[in-house]
């Protein structure tokens, strides 16, 4: 009883995050100039902040998948 309540929390908390990210999102559609290393773009501050999310998310992925993978094998010597 109670994981079916977990389990909807977390939905409920997922949508509310997505809603918050899309409003901020589309709230930014000015164009900005950013540099990357030796280029300089200019794209929307939306595609910029999307862009941003995405790689951040990305890489708490990768290192929560690389901790947990690292807890199953043990401790290491």
């Amino acid at each position: 009883m109670l994981k079916g309540t977990t389990d909807k929390l977390k939905l409920v908390a997922v949508a509310v995050i997505v809603l918050i990210v899309v409003v901020v999102v589309l709230q930014n559609t000015q164009p900005v100039q950013t540099q990357l290393l030796f280029f300089t773009v200019t794209m929307p501050n939306a595609a910029l902040l999307f862009g941003t999310l995405i790689s951040g998310f990305a890489i708490g992925v990768l290192t929560a998948g690389h901790i947990v993978a690292r807890a199953k094998r043990g401790p290491s010597e």
